[in-house]
């Protein structure tokens, strides 16, 4: 069902910005094994710390990762962009959505309502997933 609602088209939108997303330590994790440095390297090379904040760099205007096709370590991505652009807050305020999907050339419904009503089913059957994982 999540690719009758979205298909990601590795356009790079959601990449570029002057911030980037915020790692878990489990996205720290998962991006170390990808690169298979120490956890000093990875942070020194790829990421930016503010105080107890990890994000990954931004380079020209976008994430340090992005290239013209696409995300560099796709596989070791973290959790927030292997959400994006199916995110909650479109199930409960529509201006989000029309934002998102206005930015997000990978959304393939326009209907509102019918987009809350599929994203709903994605987003509950990805909790029992994780309830199961």
């Amino acid at each position: 069902m999540e690719k009758e609602i979205f298909q990601c088209r590795r356009c790079g939108h959601c990449c570029h910005g002057e911030t980037t997303v915020s790692l878990t330590r489990e996205d720290l994790d998962r991006m170390i094994a990808h690169f298979g440095l120490p956890e000093e390297e990875v942070i020194a090379k790829y990421l930016r710390v503010t105080g107890k904040v990890i994000q990954m760099r931004v380079v020209d205007g976008h994430c340090i990762f992005y290239r013209d096709n696409g995300c560099s370590v796709h596989p070791a991505r973290p959790w927030r962009c292997r959400q994006w652009p199916l995110h909650p807050s479109m199930l409960t305020d529509q201006a989000n959505f029309s934002a998102i999907k206005d930015s997000c050339p990978g959304i393939r419904l326009t209907d509102y309502g019918d987009f809350k009503r599929k994203l709903a089913a994605v987003l509950a059957h990805r909790r029992s997933e994780a309830d199961w994982g």
